[in-house]
């Protein structure tokens, strides 16, 4: 077998040859240097073993809506923004920058940073001022002591001002560290030109949002689980832990079971903020999020809204 010492002692031997001897010499030493199996400096070959298939993730590829040109229907919204959730697409707006008073869509907030900071839903907190409460309610009494999970019920499904006020009296600084907490949730998920005062949407000086903020919002809190399962409740009944006050709750958003796809999200009133309503939907695999704010009709709005979106709408891959 050749080896490098070999090749070595064949160089320094035929080193004084003439030049077409030593060309001839070393074209022969090449050829045998370089035949398979003849040497141990070789390009080692090593065995690759089966081939297999491709470990590679299979990436599905967006998909956009694409609008087929029909016009928008009538509605009476101040502002609206109906947004395709995976593309982040809007389909439609109408002031969606304008500021305005979202009401008790403003728990939508609430039940994040609750959710953020108690992750046992089975925590027992006590009612402390009920009676500070204005407006909805669902009839906390003062000393009574429920679970996170239920005063979220309360908050989500009949829109309780006095749930908000329970889970914000119980936080970690009291009232005020609660609203501290829901505007930097508000400024991580850059809702930039949305400000909260308060828990429950109640009207106050300052506390305002967007619909395209709202859209933002609602999107990101529908990937909770616990806001998803809540927001589709039609009715439930809770209790306090010794099942001694109980409290029948019914949801406040008419749409639930009654036009297809209306998985929730969440309805606010006041007398200056008007009607509103953000609803999250999804038919045929595409969710979108039409948020309405200032109407005269939020449901039926909300209803002409979702189906203009869906009936004249097709979701394509683009082409680039």
């Amino acid at each position: 077998m050749w080896n490098f010492k070999l090749f070595c002692k064949f160089i320094l031997r035929y080193s004084k040859l003439d030049l077409a001897r030593r060309l001839l010499a070393f074209s022969f030493l090449l050829l045998a240097f370089l035949y398979p199996g003849q040497n141990s400096l070789q390009t080692i070959v090593i065995n690759p073993g089966p081939v297999r298939a491709s470990t590679l993730p299979i990436i599905t590829p967006i998909l956009y809506p694409q609008s087929d040109g029909t016009k928008i229907p009538y509605h009476s919204a101040r502002a609206v923004v109906i947004q395709d959730v995976e593309s982040k697409t809007i389909l439609y707006s109408k002031n969606p920058d304008m500021l305005t008073l979202p009401a008790s869509i403003t728990k939508i907030m609430t039940a994040l940073v609750a959710l953020d900071y108690w992750s046992d839903l089975d925590t027992i907190i006590e009612v402390k001022n009920e009676d500070r409460a204005i407006g909805q309610t669902i009839k906390l009494e003062r000393g009574e002591q429920i679970t996170i999970k239920n005063i979220l019920y309360g908050l989500l499904v009949h829109s309780g001002n006095d749930a908000a006020l329970a889970l914000a009296e119980n936080f970690p600084g009291g009232y005020h560290g609660f609203v501290s907490a829901m505007n930097q949730k508000a400024k991580e998920l850059h809702l930039d030109h949305t400000t909260f005062k308060n828990p429950s949407g109640v009207e106050q000086y300052g506390h305002s949002t967007t619909a395209r903020d709202l859209a933002v919002l609602a999107a990101y809190a529908m990937q909770n689980t616990i806001i998803a399962q809540m927001a589709q409740t039609k009715r439930i009944v809770i209790t306090d832990i010794t099942s001694s006050i109980s409290h029948d709750l019914e949801t406040t958003n008419e749409l639930l079971g009654v036009i297809p796809g209306m998985i929730g999200l969440k309805t606010g009133w006041t007398t200056n903020a008007g009607e509103c309503l953000v609803s999250f939907v999804e038919r045929d695999g595409h969710q979108i999020v039409v948020v309405v704010l200032g109407s005269l009709d939020r449901f039926g709005d909300s209803i002409a809204l979702i189906n203009w979106a869906y009936a004249h709408h097709n979701w394509i891959i683009p082409v680039l």
